[in-house]
């Protein structure tokens, strides 16, 4: 199998087959939509359609795999070919719920295939038909908290730009810093600090390592894992200030995709936990 920089690029030989599979038997969208998104793409040369000569054209299944598999190769506009056949086969309804009981096994089988495919190379692909970097899905405690929302989605859209995706991680950080306070109606300042902020948010919650009761079971061990999700989220912000979006800067980033991904699953894993907490804590 090919080896490409999957953290930008969602495509892989499974991928190619698996969204192949779903047009099996000529089903989804007509040879004529497939042929507008390959064209879009700049893949519309791999597999084209001769309508002239029908008899000896290749089927969907084939020309969604070969298209799919060119982009492995030739990434550069792989997530709009994705994105643009996800669009459809959302349209033809591959990703709602039927009410055939023997389609509707067929329909999970090959959604669950493709959310495999997809989750082998670092990418999530969702229940309804959306793909997104792993982890950044997951943060399903957001909803109904507008600036994380936000900055969620640009991290979601902003998958091959390290600086970008280092600078909102940040902001996600400090934004559910801020919203704990504010639950807890802890006053801050405009120029509080961010290790101020978490600090505070933290002891409310309950969740700073020393908050822990060293006479519980795996008492040591939690403190660690506490102690390690707060270095992950000071690197971030240290990480932002020097090679993230920000305060002017403008030079390019020295940090590759792949590393700006850890710190963004990392980053999403942090306000998780710090979101369902809150929510446990306030009734929700």
């Amino acid at each position: 199998m090919r080896r490409i920089d999957n953290t930008r690029h969602p495509v892989s030989d499974e991928i190619a087959a698996t969204l192949g599979a779903f047009v099996s038997g000529g089903d989804g969208p007509t040879h004529t939509v497939l042929t507008q998104i390959f064209d879009r793409t700049g893949y519309g040369s791999i597999a084209p359609y001769n309508w002239d000569d029908k008899s000896q054209q290749p089927n969907k299944e084939n020309r969604v795999r070969l298209t799919v598999l060119e982009s492995v190769g030739n990434p550069a506009r792989s997530r709009d070919l994705i994105e643009g056949l996800l669009a459809e086969y959302r349209a033809f309804r591959f990703f709602t719920q039927g009410e055939d009981p023997a389609k509707e096994k067929e329909r999970l089988i090959k959604c669950r295939s493709a959310q495999q495919a997809f989750m082998r190379i670092g990418w999530d692909l969702t229940t309804s038909g959306e793909i997104h970097p792993a982890g950044v899905a997951s943060v399903a405690s957001a909803e109904g908290r507008p600036a994380i929302e936000d900055q969620l989605e640009r991290l979601r859209r902003g998958s091959d730009d390290p600086a970008l995706m280092l600078g909102t991680a940040k902001e996600m950080l400090e934004s559910t810093a801020k919203y704990v306070c504010e639950d807890f109606s802890v006053p801050y300042r405009p120029n509080t600090s961010f290790d101020e902020l978490w600090h505070h948010a933290r002891e409310r919650l309950g969740i700073l390592p020393n908050q822990v009761n060293l006479s519980e079971p795996g008492a040591k061990e939690l403190r660690t894992i506490l102690q390690s999700s707060w270095t992950i989220a000071s690197m971030a912000n240290k990480l932002r200030n020097n090679e993230g979006t920000g305060h002017g800067r403008t030079l390019p980033t020295a940090i590759s995709p792949s590393v700006a991904h850890i710190v963004v699953r990392e980053a999403c894993s942090i306000v998780q936990l710090v979101l369902e907490t809150l929510d446990i804590q306030m009734g929700r």
